[in-house]
């Protein structure tokens, strides 16, 4: 256990000369969680040992759940006690009732709270319920009982895309105290998925200060995913600013950041470590570094000279190599990721081509975390497989209900009344929450309605590109049917669901949504159920022949270098998957779950497949309209 709390530990972990902040760097959250809960045990216990409160600052969001849980886990498993633990949560919405779904003090509890030992009159929660009137002496009296416990042996922080810690926002002072403040719109924004929409978010919240937070005498904050990558690289190696109150923790001495993969994307010793120091060179990382100094000096791969390694921090690539063969190396290697056969082609040399030509006719398997992932993300190339005559299946693996407005059902529900003249009081009740109601309705009947919604518009999609109706499938997999935008948690009939579609189709590819950047954490709970499956059924003599892709577009696209199919799309193809998603009716204009990218679904995947493409022809390749890329996985 001391190697871990040692690992996390400021001065264990050499920083580039870049940070100026201690970071750290895990393969993904659920291990980096383990170590800060790990350190938050071995803390409550040694203060334990010498009869000793030990003082916590909390956090809320997504961010934290996982330690939370670590935290219960080792409550449970350990024996660990939380009696002599004080909490002080960061921050509250104001107003908010205690009771209210959204609040953090229903968080805490559900998350934490109920789950362990602590004493209810050590639990501290900013009150949302006050009178205004009583909010500044409240806040000043909040202040002092940290002060008079000697402050906080522990922070835990969340960051959010404007930089905030607490809710603290920017223009916040370093100097700053417990206080009421205005919420930033972009926070607001953020959490209105969870709120059902921007108008039910309160405009206010109460906050610990910079100051209270820096007094603390240890810090971790924690990020997980790529949308706070770019907070994550401002934040760690760029100047501190009142704009960014995250730059802040630079001035404290305990403090690390805990990251992910996906988070630490932009830090410099990740995005670019050749101009940190030495590397050891692997093919993606030779691409990456090719294709940055292709960007960097405005050149075509083949353009490159020896000149342009030397002077850009990438001499040592010429070591065993000349910039010749280099350049011949990397340009081949990209070049064979496009391919017009994403099925394999056949009666072809396959050597270099990215699929296998046999089997011939391929049975393909693609799974769609949402009933309209697939044509968004994957539209051209799906139509070219059924078109190249494989035997193509997809999977919806959620109902994608509760991102069905109300106006929708509603529409959906009048139509069908009238043309069959049906009114009930069920109906009518119905009908009466439906009208001015942006909140998400729970109700069964509802749901039943909006998923019924996603399920006909997905047929009517997959029609348009030559799929039978027999060849599409509905999970409805259990974890998401809460009615509501937190999930279930995921069971064993999750996990069957998805395995038996595997082994009833039997398939020869396999294509699953890697975007990890969903802002519900739905695409990255259905990834994980189709490796856990594949980790199941990889012994199976089908699995033997059975090829994996990931492919993303709905928020992001891959790296070039992380690419291993590209599929090119022509000015028509680009319109008929355009039309494939407007088939999708309810998820045109705004929708409920846009994330941090305001354009529709249609336009905003339409200029990603066209950058990607732009990219590939920046590098020397062919000038194609668009390009679906594809990352393979291996099992």
């Amino acid at each position: 256990m001391k190697k871990d709390l040692q690992y996390i530990k400021p001065g264990t972990h050499q920083k580039s000369r870049f940070e100026k902040i201690h970071t750290i760097v895990f393969e993904d959250s659920n291990i980096a969680s383990k170590k800060v809960a790990r350190e938050i045990a071995d803390l409550i216990i040694n203060k334990q040992l010498k009869n000793e409160n030990c003082v916590l600052g909390l956090a809320t969001g997504s961010s934290p759940i996982t330690v939370y849980k670590e935290l219960v886990n080792i409550h449970r498993k350990e024996k660990l006690s939380f009696s002599n633990v004080i909490t002080f949560n960061l921050d509250e919405y104001y107003p908010i009732s205690k009771k209210n779904v959204e609040s953090y003090n229903t968080f805490m509890f559900e998350n934490l709270f109920s789950k362990v030992d602590i004493p209810k009159k050590n639990i501290n929660i900013p009150n949302g319920e006050l009178n205004q009137d009583k909010v500044l002496d409240y806040c000043k009296k909040y202040e002092e009982k940290i002060k008079n416990l000697g402050g906080l042996d522990f922070q835990i922080l969340g960051i959010g895309r404007t930089g905030h810690i607490g809710f603290n926002e920017p223009g916040s002072s370093i100097n700053s105290e417990t206080r009421l403040v205005k919420l930033d719109f972009i926070t607001r924004e953020d959490a209105s998925g969870s709120f059902s929409g921007l108008e039910n978010i309160p405009n206010e919240a109460i906050t610990m200060g910079i100051n209270t937070i820096l007094n603390a005498k240890r810090i971790i904050l924690i990020a997980w995913g790529e949308k706070k990558k770019h907070v994550i690289l401002k934040a760690v190696e760029k100047k501190i600013t009142p704009n960014l109150p995250a730059s802040f923790l630079q001035n404290h001495n305990n403090v690390s950041f805990v990251l992910d993969k996906g988070s630490s994307m932009e830090l410099t010793r990740i995005k670019t470590p050749w101009v940190v120091g030495s590397v050891k060179w692997s093919r993606d990382l030779k691409t990456r570094a090719v294709e940055w100094l292709c960007n960097r000096s405005e050149k075509s791969i083949l353009r490159l000279s020896n000149k342009d390694y030397n002077e850009n921090h990438l001499s040592d690539l010429l070591v065993n190599q000349t910039c010749y063969d280099l350049n011949i190396e990397i340009f081949n290697r990209i070049q064979r990721t496009i391919t017009g056969w994403p099925g394999g082609k056949p009666n072809s040399d396959d050597t270099y081509r990215p699929e296998r030509k046999s089997p011939y006719k391929k049975r393909v398997l693609i799974f769609s975390p949402h009933p309209d992932d697939d044509v968004v993300s994957m539209g051209g190339t799906f139509e070219r497989l059924i078109k190249q005559g494989h035997d193509v299946h997809v999977v919806y693996q959620t109902s994608g209900n509760i991102a069905v407005s109300n106006e929708s059902v509603l529409k959906f529900l009048e139509i069908y009344c009238d043309i069959f003249k049906i009114s009930d009081k069920k109906i009518n009740q119905v009908k009466k929450v439906l009208k001015n109601n942006k909140e998400i309705i729970p109700d069964p009947f509802v749901r039943n309605i909006a998923g019924k919604v996603r399920e006909k518009e997905a047929i009517s999609a997959t029609r348009y590109l030559g799929l039978n109706d027999s060849n599409v499938h509905f999970l409805k997999l259990p974890f998401y049917e809460s009615g509501n935008v937190k999930k279930n948690d995921v069971s064993s009939k999750d996990l069957k669901l998805t395995c038996d579609i595997i082994s009833k189709i039997k398939p020869h590819q396999l294509y699953a949504a890697g975007d990890l950047a969903d802002p519900h954490g739905t695409h990255a709970v259905c990834l994980k159920l189709v490796f856990d499956s594949i980790e199941l059924l990889k012994t199976k003599s089908f699995m033997k022949n059975c090829w994996v892709w990931l492919y993303r577009g709905a928020w992001h696209e891959w790296e070039v270098h992380e690419i291993d199919m590209a599929v090119p799309l022509s000015p028509e193809q680009v319109n008929r998957k355009r039309k494939s998603i407007f088939y999708h009716q309810s998820q045109n204009n705004t929708v409920m779950f846009q994330g941090d990218d305001n354009r529709e679904f249609w336009k905003r995947v339409e200029e990603r497949n066209r950058e990607i493409a732009l990219q590939y022809r920046s590098l020397g390749m062919a000038d194609y309209q668009a390009m679906e890329t594809f990352r393979r996985y291996y099992f």
